[in-house]
């Protein structure tokens, strides 16, 4: 049997104290968890509104570059595609909300520098060009409030499921071990009152 559960004041403080903390960390943990909620629905209408403009840039980049590839040539195009420069202007770092670690993705924009020759090509390769790099551009900020959402999300399941055990399991737990000890104080109290009053009577008598 656990010794913190006899009937003693010393145990009575400590369930009390328990209790009391376990009520402050179901506040927490539900305040944390509508926080995060809340900054969770902000984040995927954010990603809904860069989806839909990525549908759309990419419709107009394929259009543009279907409009090259029949005018240019498909090989040709294929062929300047393979000169464009890699892109590792991305940078990573982090930041947190409410303990929550969430990516915080940085693209430098630079100049768009077109690295083939004007003569030799088409405005529907420039028109292609320009739409594929906001595409790119918009993917790159789609990454980073998906993965955030996705991290939240998760963060969320876990702060509902400590704050479910404090309301459920916890609380209940000290709220029955201090009504259990209070009560058989308050019978012990009695008890020993009618002891009390037992030993006077027998005094007056004798």
């Amino acid at each position: 049997m656990n010794p913190n559960t006899f009937p003693t004041k010393g145990n009575l403080i400590l369930a009390k104290n328990s209790l009391t903390l376990a009520r402050q960390g179901y506040e927490l943990m539900d305040k944390k968890r509508n926080i995060l909620i809340k900054e969770l629905m902000s984040l995927i209408d954010e990603a809904k509104g860069i989806q839909s403009e990525i549908d759309v840039t990419f419709t107009a980049a394929y259009k543009a570059l279907q409009k090259a590839n029949i005018e240019l040539g498909i090989n040709y195009v294929q062929d300047i595609a393979m000169a464009v420069p890699i892109d590792d202007r991305v940078r990573i770092k982090t930041r947190s909300i409410m303990g929550t670690e969430i990516p915080l993705v940085e693209h430098e924009e630079m100049p768009l520098n077109l690295t083939y020759a004007y003569y030799s090509t088409r405005e529907s390769l420039d028109e292609a060009r320009y739409h594929f790099e906001k595409v790119k551009l918009l993917s790159v900020k789609l990454s980073m409030v998906e993965n955030s959402a996705y991290r939240l999300a998760n963060s969320i399941k876990r702060t509902q499921k400590r704050a479910n055990a404090l309301k459920n399991i916890t609380i209940p737990r000290y709220e029955t071990l201090t009504r259990n000890i209070t009560n058989s104080l308050e019978e012990k109290d009695r008890e020993e009152f009618t002891r009390l009053k037992v030993i006077k009577r027998t005094k007056k008598s004798m």
